[in-house]
């Protein structure tokens, strides 16, 4: 038995003995938050257990929380947490975002005191980029830092931040270089949510759905010891925190393991087939080229995390992922809807289900998936210049 093997079989006997019925099947995940109420106790006792053996971070460096394993090590723990139904312990910004980018650009003392607080799911993180005047121009970002002693003192509005009302943590970028140019005079922060300078109003949808907020600074504070990397530097670490936002791992993580979904298939056989089950001729042509597309997808991302030898997420070839993915959600929704008929434009009433209502809602989500983490137009000058490098 080779050693990949002889995990593989440790894994799996660890996992059946410490996974809680409550943790396995469909079902929500942890996500850190403590302003969220959980049903199940069963998730608390996962989280726990999953972190003191250092899976909820499994590449990263023991010393920071993780379980130093290799990239194959990785993926037969994930296969294995699916052969038991095992949900993710944990999924939050903080383990597949600003973790990975503390790894790259933190000191060491920042590596020992925040990335242990982030595997051990000891509250939830939300994202400090977008203003109302900087959106897809996030350079243009007004939301300023001032040094005060030990301190800097922070000041303007982000808005979009999902889930920042339940979040406990924030990084943040901020503006410290007046008079620099606007990419040259940028820092990054982590940010307690927790303060009474920082207040984060929920914004009402017309999906119906409230996790994103407008959050408002007025003399917030954060440690100069919490700035990432140096002084007007942060730049730098806010694109790299991007590409790992963008590629897509964490679909591959949460979509690995037990969690079941309703499928495109599930909705054509339902709604579009014969009493047999087989989807009507007018509709398995689009069916099928969505499941094969989704499937490539997901080949590639797993691809990606076979490939890497140290662990880290690709450089700007995540723009790619982004484009795909973010597409593939929209066609998924808009075929879901159509499938369904007049039962996929539902917004309330008896004459629908929960599943449809669901999905309308899901549908009107979606068309959002193209703008945010980075418009798609962008995405595409990023793989333009900088995959295929062609000229200006």
């Amino acid at each position: 038995m080779n050693t990949l093997d002889h995990f593989r079989k440790e894994a799996c006997v660890w996992l059946e003995d410490n996974c809680p019925p409550g943790a396995r099947g469909p079902g929500p995940f942890h996500t850190g938050s403590s302003k969220i109420p959980l049903d199940n106790p069963d998730l608390q006792v996962w989280l726990e257990r999953m972190a003191e053996k250092g899976w909820t971070v499994p590449t990263w460096p023991k010393e920071y929380g993780g379980a130093a394993l290799t990239s194959e090590q990785y993926v037969a723990l994930l296969e294995e947490m699916k052969s038991v139904g095992a949900r993710p312990p944990l999924i939050n910004r903080g383990t597949m975002m600003v973790g990975p980018t503390i790894l790259e650009f933190g000191n060491e003392e920042q590596k020992k005191r925040i990335l242990p607080i982030i595997a051990r799911g000891e509250g939830a993180w939300c994202q400090g980029y977008s203003e109302p005047g900087a959106g897809s121009d996030l350079a243009s970002l007004r939301t300023t830092a001032v040094p005060d002693g030990d301190r800097y003192l922070i000041n303007g509005q982000k808005i979009w931040t999902s889930d920042g009302h339940t979040s406990e943590w924030m990084f943040i970028l901020v503006r410290t270089g007046p008079i620099e140019p606007k990419h040259d005079g940028i820092s990054f922060f982590i940010l307690n949510m927790d303060q009474p300078g920082v207040d984060a109003r929920p914004i009402q949808l017309i999906s119906g759905g409230s996790h994103f907020c407008e959050t408002f600074f007025e003399n917030a504070v954060a440690d100069k010891r919490d700035m990432i990397s140096e002084l007007n530097k942060g730049w730098t670490v806010g694109k790299r925190l991007l590409q790992h936002e963008r590629s897509g791992m964490e679909m591959l993580v949460s979509g690995g393991t037990g969690r079941r979904q309703t499928t495109v298939v599930d909705v054509a056989r339902k709604y579009c087939g014969n009493n047999n089950g087989r989807i009507v001729d007018e509709f398995r042509e689009s069916v099928t080229s969505y499941e094969m597309d989704a499937h490539a997808l997901k080949l590639t991302q797993r691809r990606i995390v076979e490939e890497s030898t140290d662990g880290k997420t690709p450089g700007a070839a995540t723009s790619i992922m982004k484009v795909v993915s973010t597409d593939l959600e929209k066609i998924q929704t808009e075929l879901m809807a159509s499938l369904r008929g007049t039962q996929g434009y539902g917004w309330e009433g008896d004459g629908f289900n929960q599943e449809e209502l669901n999905g309308a809602r899901q549908f009107l989500r979606s068309r959002a998936a193209s703008i945010y983490s980075g418009s798609n137009e962008i995405q595409r000058n990023i793989i333009a210049k900088r995959v295929l490098g062609l000229p200006d």
